[in-house]
């Protein structure tokens, strides 16, 4: 039996950081410094540990990796995984973790406070090394008392004044604002904005800061103090009974900027199906600009807040954080409209 052969272990054997040492030829320590991609450790170093844990197909215990201070893995926690703007997120917190040490655990939750609380409780027990969390619900100061025990980076969550924790925002205001100056520019002056019920954003949410932004807009624009934003329950089938009546009144506006392109796919979709013709009788701008608003058949003018940037600045920010940053940091992206057929065709003479 050759040397190694003997090293290799049997079946029924755990392979252990000490094996792979063994393997190697070199120290425990020597070993720990390759995977924790420490400074200092030679390539004839790297080589030689890669080329021992691929042959023993070495699986680090996380549980044990915690114990001693990293499991090397973050947890993601999704509210609401209807929204198409969150594959975005996704995509950009794997861009980052993918040549890092870290991977990342999806959780998802809805917007019952006890839910999102017990998720992140969970995350905390599997000794999670950090903590994204996606337009959590979670008042300002149950984040702060979680980010003591864990590092965390809330995206969608403008709360400016946070010290215990980052925020990762795209200027929600800004993008209402570009939305209204669009549709102005276009001619349109009959406005208003789908947003969501009252019980379903706070102070801190995106939704509401996009209606601080519509407001700010219509006002500059000369178009009232007090322009009119329609509430759209977040369920269905209310949410849908909600849309044909918007669709159906003889009182409709010209144009309608709707706060996520949730809602505003579902928009357009009831109004092909009512006769309602996009954009000739009803302009419509939504928010996300999701991979599904670029679809031909739907073509749907929208707010570019990046979501994919997003995720990848959070997901750096977090990083930072677990190495040792303590100053809290609140990240603003600039948003930008894509236009697409929903806003105006070409040679299009129909707005008043």
């Amino acid at each position: 039996m050759s040397i190694e052969e003997k090293q290799k272990p049997q079946r029924n054997d755990r392979v252990t950081i000490r094996t792979v040492a063994t393997h190697a030829g070199v120290s425990v320590a020597a070993v720990s410094k390759v995977m924790r991609n420490a400074y200092g450790v030679s390539d004839a170093l790297r080589a030689r540990v890669i080329d021992a844990i691929e042959a023993l197909a070495y699986r680090p215990s996380r549980a044990a990796r915690g114990l001693r201070g990293r499991s090397f893995t973050i947890g993601v926690l999704l509210i609401d995984i209807r929204n198409p703007f969150l594959p975005e997120v996704i995509a950009g917190v794997n861009e980052v973790l993918g040549p890092s040490h870290y991977q990342a655990m999806i959780g998802v939750s809805d917007a019952r406070v006890q839910l999102e609380t017990s998720l992140i409780e969970s995350m905390i027990d599997y000794k999670m090394d950090g903590l994204i969390l996606v337009a959590p619900r979670l008042p300002s100061e149950i984040l702060a008392k979680f980010a003591v025990q864990i590092p965390i980076v809330a995206v969608g969550y403008h709360d400016a004044s946070a010290t215990a924790f980052d925020t990762v925002n795209a200027d929600d205001q800004r993008g209402a604002e570009i939305a209204v100056e669009a549709l102005l520019a276009c001619g349109y002056r009959d406005i208003e904005m789908l947003s969501l019920g009252e019980r379903q954003g706070h102070a801190v949410s995106v939704v509401r800061q996009r209606e601080i932004g519509f407001r700010r807009a219509m006002q500059r624009g000369g178009l009232g103090s007090s322009p009119t934003i329609g509430k759209i329950p977040i369920a269905s089938p209310k949410r849908e009974e909600a849309m044909r009546k918007f669709l159906s009144r003889k009182d409709r506006p010209r144009a309608v900027f709707c706060w996520s392109d949730l809602d505003a796919i579902t928009l357009l979709s009831l109004a092909m199906e009512m006769g309602v013709r996009v954009p000739e009788d009803l302009a419509v701008i939504g928010y996300d600009n999701s991979a599904t608003a670029a679809l031909g058949l739907v073509n749907l003018a929208s707010i570019d807040q990046s979501g994919r940037e997003l995720g990848q600045i959070a997901t750096r920010a977090l990083i930072s954080r677990i190495e040792g940053r303590t100053a809290s940091e609140h990240i603003f992206q600039t948003p930008s409209l894509v236009s697409r057929n929903s806003l105006t065709r070409s040679g299009n003479s129909t707005n008043r």
